[in-house]
């Protein structure tokens, strides 16, 4: 997993924030990564909305292009989406992860929203070190199927219409390219938030983003 290491100390923030987040998952979830997914993906989907939107009323007021920015982030958005309505195929949240979804998404987004009208880099940079925590996660999902832990289920419809998955697909295919998809996010995210503080761009090509539907439905 691509790591990026602090250079301030806004990403210092960033990179505390996520840690302390990542402890209360850990401590809640364990290796229940079913049902950790589900919850995560619902927060996990809030940053390109939330940035999507601030960058169009942006532009509007501007009179400005966006770059291709309220693309990019919707599609990251819907794709957070698209993970939770996989999971949620998979492991039945219970109530308890029920309402503790319901009061992480709303204080997460409103406090998303407010870092991202101060600091919009610092926002970007939080959602990198987020998503490389994603990685990490589904790297330790793909470990439990392996070793027979989890069992490798057939793959719900909707994530085989969604990434064109074979028929026969699995719970290791999902993981794969849900994965795939958060390494593409984070490098995505780092990058925005190198663009808004004036850095040169990676070096490194950002990682590659698996095939998708071209609809939802």
């Amino acid at each position: 997993m691509n790591h990026r290491e602090p250079s301030d100390l806004a990403d210092r923030f960033a990179l505390g924030v996520t840690r302390l987040l990542r402890f209360f998952a850990d401590t809640f979830f364990a290796k229940r990564y079913g049902h950790r997914a589900i919850v995560l993906e619902t927060v996990a989907a809030v940053p390109g909305m939330v940035g999507a939107m601030a960058t169009h009323l942006q532009c509007l007021r501007r009179f400005v292009d966006d770059d291709g920015w309220i693309r990019t982030l919707m599609e990251e958005a819907e794709n957070e989406r698209m993970h939770l309505m996989t999971f949620i195929e998979l492991a039945r949240p219970t109530t308890l992860e029920r309402l503790l979804i319901l009061v992480a998404q709303w204080v997460f987004y409103l406090g998303f929203f407010l870092l991202y009208l101060v600091s919009r880099r610092t926002a970007h940079r939080l959602v990198g070190y987020f998503e490389e925590e994603a990685v990490l996660s589904y790297t330790l999902y793909l470990a439990e199927i392996d070793a027979g832990r989890v069992p490798n289920v057939a793959a719900p419809a909707v994530a085989r219409r969604y990434w064109k998955l074979a028929d026969d697909a699995t719970l290791r295919d999902v993981v794969l390219v849900v994965r795939a998809d958060e390494a593409h996010h984070r490098d995505v995210n780092h990058g925005l938030a190198n663009q808004l503080s004036g850095r040169p761009a990676d070096p490194e090509p950002v990682a590659p983003y698996p095939d998708h539907a071209d609809t939802t439905r």
